[in-house]
């Protein structure tokens, strides 16, 4: 297989990847993320109060969810409007742990800052786009509850990134497409701290077994590429 694939990215290039902060100005922090041609608007909303089962604790929490829009994709899916689908659910639950690793405690207050991540258009890395714009998000969110007054300071302790690796016709691969996903030997999520540790490893043989030495060659593109997506979110904040 050659070296350059992918209309001129090779196999351990990241897409083009942007961040539009403040792109849902009401919101109190958000972020519109690209990654290539996936797109997903992410908007951290900040509330008052905790879950019943975290009251009077004196502690805040983070939650996260996830929809893709009925044309984000080439042929229209339905809404779900009465249950979440198991992939929807999935997503969503790795995004909320995902966010929460930002932080080394819930130590800010009753407040409960609730991430919206709705996907304008999917072609591959859904679940890592959102992650990697969520992170941006929460960061922007409470830095307005330090301006606004309602926290001394900002519990954020670390960037989170994410990003996907896979295994297509026996190459490596860094930030899949859709059309390399479906087709993917192996298939992994990998989610990073800016500090270069690992937050969630999710990896699959899809249509194939695969051993240790594939695993470490995939983890170390997912290592480069969660660097440089480190890299872009600080600069996007200016940090």
């Amino acid at each position: 297989m050659p070296n350059v694939t992918r209309a001129g990215r090779s196999p351990g290039e990241l897409r083009p990847v942007s961040f539009e902060r403040a792109a849902a100005p009401y919101a109190e922090g958000s972020c519109l993320v690209a990654f290539g041609s996936t797109r997903v608007l992410c908007a951290a909303s900040v509330e008052d109060g905790v879950p019943g089962w975290r009251r009077g604790r004196g502690e805040g929490w983070l939650t996260a969810e996830y929809a893709m829009l009925p044309r984000a994709t080439h042929t229209r899916t339905s809404r779900e409007r009465d249950k979440l689908g198991g992939r929807t659910q999935e997503i969503q639950r790795l995004i909320g742990r995902s966010v929460r690793a930002m932080l080394d405690d819930f130590r800010f207050g009753e407040f409960t800052l609730k991430l919206d991540c709705d996907v304008l258009q999917a072609d591959g890395g859904t679940r890592t786009a959102s992650i990697t714009g969520a992170c941006i998000a929460v960061i922007d969110a409470f830095d307005w509850m330090v301006r606004t007054g309602r926290i001394a300071k900002s519990p954020v302790r670390r960037r989170i990134a994410a990003v996907s690796v896979g295994v297509v016709g026996g190459e490596p691969r860094l930030d899949l497409e859709y059309a390399e996903d479906v087709v993917a030997e192996v298939d992994m999520n990998v989610v990073m701290s800016g500090e270069g540790r690992f937050v969630e490893v999710q990896g699959t043989g899809e249509h194939g077994l695969f051993d240790r030495a594939a695993l470490d060659r995939l983890l170390d593109l997912a290592v480069a590429g969660a660097r440089q997506l480190d890299a872009a979110q600080a600069a996007a904040l200016g940090r």
